[in-house]
This record gives C-alpha cells, sequence and structure tokens, in this order.
C-alpha cells in the first residue's frame, strides 16, 4: 500500500491540490532543501520507505519510481537510492543544469556534480560511462529522519546538490540506471517545453 502526498509551503499549491481531491501537506517555508520539507512530512507518517518525486520532474515515468523502490526489497541494509541515465549527448555533460554521477562497482554513487565527471586527461586510455543523475530519491524513513536533522554540508552548498548531504555523512545511494526519459525543469524554456509537451499529451 502506498500513499501519494504533496508536501508545499506555498498556499496556492495546496488549494489546487486539495481542490482535485489531492492529499496535501502544509510545511515551513525555512526549508532548505526537498530533503528537509521531506522529512518534517515523513515525521508524522508510519512507513518503512519515503520516495521524493520532486517538483521539477513533472514527466518522471511512474516505471522509473518502481525501478527506485525495489532495491528496498532485495537488502533490508539499504538505506537511500536514487536513478541515473548513459550520457549520450555532450552538451549534457557541459550543461551545469545537469547534475553528473561517478558510480562504484557496487552500483553505488561515489559522487555527484554540476562539472563534467569524470574528468578525462587522456583520451587515449577510452571513454569511461558518463552518466546523468535523476533526481529522484528513496529512503528508508530512519534514514531521512536522520538528514532531516543534519546541517548542509560544504560539498552540498558548493554544488547546490542536497544529495551530498548524505554522502558527507556516509549515508550510501544505491544508484539504478534507468531506461526511462524525464524532463527535468530549471529554465523558463524548460518549463515552456513541459507546457508544449503536456498539451500535446492531452489533446490525444
Amino acid at each position: 500500500m502506498s500513499d501519494v502526498i504533496v508536501a508545499t509551503d506555498d498556499r496556492r499549491i495546496a488549494t489546487c491540490v486539495h481542490d482535485f481531491g489531492g492529499a496535501v501537506r502544509l510545511t515551513k517555508a525555512t526549508h532548505q532543501t526537498g530533503t528537509d520539507r521531506l522529512a518534517e512530512v515523513a515525521a508524522t507518517l508510519e512507513c518503512d520507505v519515503v520516495v521524493n518525486v520532486q517538483g521539477d520532474e513533472p514527466l518522471i515515468d511512474p516505471r522509473a519510481i518502481d525501478e527506485l523502490v525495489a532495491p528496498f526489497a532485495a537488502d533490508a541494509s539499504l538505506q537511500m537510492t536514487t536513478l541515473f541515465r548513459r550520457i549520450h549527448d555532450a552538451a549534457e555533460l557541459n550543461n551545469p543544469n545537469i547534475a553528473k554521477v561517478v558510480v562504484d562497482r557496487g552500483g553505488f554513487a561515489l559522487y555527484f556534480s554540476r562539472s563534467p565527471i569524470p574528468h578525462i586527461r587522456d583520451p587515449r586510455g577510452g571513454w569511461p560511462p558518463l552518466y546523468r543523475h535523476i533526481g529522484l530519491y528513496g529512503y528508508r524513513r530512519s534514514a531521512l529522519m536522520v538528514l532531516g536533522t543534519l546541517e548542509p554540508t560544504p560539498l552540498e552548498r558548493a554544488e547546490s546538490l542536497e544529495q551530498l548531504r548524505a554522502l558527507e555523512h556516509g549515508i550510501r545511494i544505491k544508484a539504478v540506471e534507468t531506461q526511462h526519459e524525464s524532463f527535468e525543469v530549471n529554465t523558463p524554456a524548460d518549463l515552456e517545453q513541459v507546457r508544449r509537451l503536456l498539451a500535446v499529451t492531452t489533446t490525444r
């Protein structure tokens, strides 16, 4: 059994969700990240796993959410998960609005950055796989409760990537490769593109 709850500090959003019959929680306006906002709501829930679908991922495929939560059933010690896709377009690699991730041989994230990673000093050695991070997170509720009590960390502040707080505090993040496309809204141009895509979908 699962519930979908919209967490927001904006009463306009809360009213909109309420009007279409959705569940919504008004949170503090002082939260610096989605993780902190999620932790406030999760503190009132009785559950094992919490999924954070952020508002800037309006076109996320529901099958990607299934991929995100699947590792928790296979590994009781797992604390956090996220998704990534392979980069095929060099423009994505050099776009600071797109977070990149490198993973270890066990499938756990080593680091996230807005810069191109890894740096290829000598291309004669061959190019390793290059990965785009998909900003979708799964948490054990217990791990989320801990994260919500921690101050933003130096790397988190430098990159403006909240998942680095977990890595800096030794919380391993299982990274799952997905084949499902997503479209993150980071700029006004992104927003207009999503509106066009949604318009096409609703007219079919």
